[in-house]
């Protein structure tokens, strides 16, 4: 009989001490849970070492550390980043062992997240979940089968550190490649203020104080969306002013708004999101300064898209072409033919195209933000670039969504009903800044508290509910999931407002891991939770 689980609201435990706060938890919130698999386990290391491995060693050293970036047009920013921005991609051939060691030069702790990867448990790089902290002038050593061919990316899980310049590709190659193409062009997408409008820190401050009962945003009414504040992990993060490095604005200059007012999506269901970036990305240049992928007609180009932004998603389009999609998550589709694609936060898509001759734009447009990020692509000697403000017709033609997809059939997840059912409500809004699950913002101090159980061996369905007037890039660890059934293999999703998400995966990788939004000031506030195996 299929178990479903309904989680229960429970007291927000404030302003007690220590030995009250723990014996009203113990009768607020029922048994402490069964015994959980840990990261260390046997059982983890026993499946790693059946990933099917080549034997071969990828050595290399990521370094995070404060950097001056330059972002085009003569705009500069103070900002952290792995040496480069983006951070230069890892290459791996599937069944390699990488071996990464992080040298951490920030004068905070971090860590090395894999964004994608179904790895170890202990090398997921989500502290205290997993891992301890990379302390301040410390180093780790990261080690596991990267087994899975595709595009992934790696970031920290540190507080608001994904939102300054901390992340950079992951590419799997496949020895037994079965696309044909002449180039690969890795296209990466972000959201920026960092050293520019201020901090991350300083952006979350201001929307953790609201918009007061009642405000309303983007045409929805916030008022009744209730839940409970929470204290996140800012101190591992850093902060700006003085001490800090994101280059916040003069203490005599008028501090900015980091809120974004009246940004609406029909393709995100409303609100389209919450903070005011005065840059958009690609390849870490602005729209006014871009990145020229230079080529020659008729060449086949494999693009690896990633959205890195922390609140953004983008409709993507290639001005004069069609994109035919290929994968999307790292794991392959069949193929589809648009005109453009909406990437959420934290998803990947593969696609194909056919250059033309001339210059044409790719052109990333913040979705329901009147703005737009883009690069160049250069086919001829000659030939004018179009304005930056310029937008390809193809960016109003067929768009994808990832539910327009379907799974290939040698990577679709087979039927089987699920023998355990978890149904998520993700909750909260921007009058309070409440973001959460269930109602309950997660507690990093205490991440075992109130876990979503699952069962090795065992059929696990999500059921994401989005109680909320804002849409959510919804992310597993450790697993790739069934977006419905017979849909693409993903491990991020979005869940408009009002409306339901089913993500069926097979739990066969041991450990703890989190699912949370990948909108990083959402998650930072509270939208995470914890699904943890049964020991």
């Amino acid at each position: 009989m299929p178990e479903i689980t309904v989680n229960r609201r429970s007291l927000l435990l404030a302003g007690l001490g220590a030995a009250g706060a723990g014996l009203l938890a113990a009768c607020a919130d029922g048994p402490k849970p069964p015994p959980l698999v840990e990261p260390s386990a046997t059982a983890v290391a026993q499946t790693e070492a059946k990933r099917t491995a080549t034997g071969r060693e990828r050595p290399v050293t990521v370094t995070a550390t404060a950097d001056t970036v330059d972002l085009g047009g003569g705009t500069t920013a103070r900002t952290w980043t792995y040496g480069a921005l983006p951070g230069t991609a890892i290459r791996t051939t599937a069944g390699d062992t990488l071996v990464a060691t992080l040298n951490n030069n920030l004068p905070v702790p971090t860590s090395l997240h894999w964004h994608g990867l179904a790895l170890r448990n202990d090398m997921d790089g989500v502290p205290p979940v997993t891992m301890r902290p990379v302390g301040a002038g410390g180093s780790f050593t990261y080690r596991f089968v990267t087994d899975r061919p595709g595009t992934y990316w790696f970031h920290p899980h540190v507080g608001l550190q994904l939102d300054r310049g901390l992340y950079a590709p992951l590419i799997v190659e496949d020895p037994r490649e079965p696309l044909a193409y002449d180039e690969e062009w890795v296209v990466v997408l972000d959201d920026w203020l960092d050293g520019v409008t201020g901090t991350p820190d300083q952006a979350l401050a201001e929307l953790r104080k609201g918009m007061g009962g009642g405000a309303s945003r983007g045409g929805h009414d916030m008022s009744g969306m209730s839940g409970h504040g929470m204290g996140g992990m800012d101190g591992m993060d850093g902060t700006g002013g003085a001490g800090g490095t994101g280059g916040g604005p003069a203490p005599s200059a008028p501090a900015p708004s980091f809120m974004l007012m009246g940004a609406t999506s029909d393709l995100l269901g409303g609100d389209a999101g919450d903070v005011a970036y005065p840059h958009h990305l690609v390849n870490g240049r602005t729209a006014g300064d871009p990145e020229v992928y230079r080529s020659a007609p008729g060449r086949r180009v494999r693009l690896r898209i990633v959205n890195a932004g922390g609140d953004t998603a983008y409709r993507l389009a290639l001005g004069g072409h069609r994109l035919t999609v290929t994968h999307t998550d790292g794991f392959p589709v069949r193929h589809e033919e648009v005109d453009a694609l909406l990437v959420g936060m934290g998803e990947r898509y593969d696609v194909l195209v056919t250059l033309g001759d001339g210059v044409f734009p790719l052109t990333a447009l913040a979705e329901g933000k009147n703005a737009a990020g883009r690069a160049l692509v250069r086919t001829a000697a000659g030939g004018e670039a179009p304005a930056a403000a310029y937008r390809p017709a193809e960016l109003d033609g067929r768009i994808l969504a990832a539910a327009d997809l379907r799974a290939a059939d040698e990577v679709r997840l087979p039927a089987r009903e699920p023998d355990r059912t978890h149904r998520i409500e993700l909750t909260g809004g921007m009058a309070r800044y409440d973001w959460a699950l269930d109602g309950r913002p997660f507690d990093m101090a205490n991440p075992t508290a109130r876990p979503f159980l699952v069962a090795a061996g065992e059929r696990v369905r999500l059921e994401f509910v989005n109680r909320t007037a804002m849409w959510h890039p919804m992310h597993l660890h450790g697993h790739t999931f069934s977006l419905g059934e017979g849909g693409p293999r993903k491990d991020t999703a979005i869940v408009l407002p009002g409306r339901t998400v089913t993500c069926d995966f097979d739990a066969d990788n041991p450990g703890r891991w989190m699912t949370h939004c990948h909108n990083a000031y959402h998650g930072e506030a509270g939208m995470m939770g914890l699904v943890a195996y049964r020991a």
